[in-house]
């Protein structure tokens, strides 16, 4: 018998054991939940539940025995001590070792640095160094301060009970701070480059920090309320909250580091964009007028 028909047919029964596990495994949850049913008593109702998630008033943290402060600004202080000794590890020990031949590492990060990079140059042209760095840092800080949430780590409320440390941007005051920070950034660029003029340019736009903050905490949190919800009111809360953590935290990290990055990219690009000449806006003044 030829080697390759031995291999296929050794896969195909790997495949059919692994169906076979996960059949069973399926089978085993669907029994428990049967049999088990639902827990009965609730330490905190859905609605007390979903009422912290926004507000933050119940379950709060100490912060060094000094203030009791929200469980997001532990999470803030966990991930930007994690990333900057990240930043600080990689530039001393990785970067003076890559080579013009990349390995996977090098070839990850040199993607993450060309994506905001491109991004950069597209949406600013004139002047693409800051903003490049700037989205990049923010858009990294979004990405894993979104992903922190899978973590679990715990952590004791002033009344001693345990939780879970959530994502920092689900706090609203760090999604406004996030927003009012990238729009001080734009609205510097726009004095820097245009003086005056390129400041009230920007202020015009004065609804985008707004925006900006409330799209994050919006998109954050109703990835906790919707988890939430299905651990209350599904019967299959053995696994189906596990699949809708994970996919709703995944998706909300990609679709919001990209989308604020976008936004900071485009609103910086027409803050430092040079004035037309008076004969330019002219000749585009006549082109419109006689297309009208």
């Amino acid at each position: 018998m030829d080697i390759s028909m031995v291999e296929k047919k050794k896969k195909g029964k790997g495949k059919t054991v692994f169906i076979i596990v996960w059949i069973a495994l399926i089978a085993g949850l669907l029994a428990a939940i049967f049999l088990l049913g639902l827990p009965e008593g609730e330490s905190e109702s859905i609605k007390v539940i979903m009422k912290d998630g926004v507000l933050h008033e119940t379950n709060r943290i100490s912060l060094f025995g000094l203030i009791e402060v929200n469980p997001g600004l532990i999470s803030a202080y966990v991930v930007t001590a994690v990333l900057l000794l990240a930043a600080i590890l990689i530039r001393i020990f990785a970067i003076p070792k890559f080579k013009y031949t990349p390995g996977k590492f090098q070839i990850v990060i040199e993607k993450a640095v060309e994506f905001f990079s491109d991004m950069a140059k597209t949406n600013s042209p004139h002047k693409t160094g800051f903003v490049a760095a700037y989205i990049f840092s923010a858009g990294a800080y979004i990405f894993f301060s979104t992903l922190f949430e899978l973590i679990g780590m715990q952590w004791i409320t002033t009344k001693g009970n345990p939780i879970a440390l959530p994502a920092p941007l689900a706090d609203i005051n760090a999604a406004i701070a996030m927003g009012v920070m990238s729009y001080v950034v734009i609205l510097g660029a726009g004095i820097i480059s245009n003086g005056i003029k390129g400041g009230l340019r920007v202020l015009k736009d004065f609804s985008l920090p707004i925006s900006m903050s409330f799209r994050l905490f919006g998109a954050l949190l109703s990835g906790l309320l919707v988890t939430e919800l299905v651990y209350y009111f599904v019967s299959l809360s053995f696994v189906l909250p596990v699949i809708v953590g994970v996919l709703f935290t995944i998706l909300h990290a990609l679709i919001q580091t990209y989308v604020l990055a976008t936004l900071v990219s485009t609103f910086y690009g027409e803050a430092v964009e040079p004035p037309k000449p008076k004969e330019a806006k002219a000749s585009e003044a006549d082109e419109n007028a006689e297309k009208s």
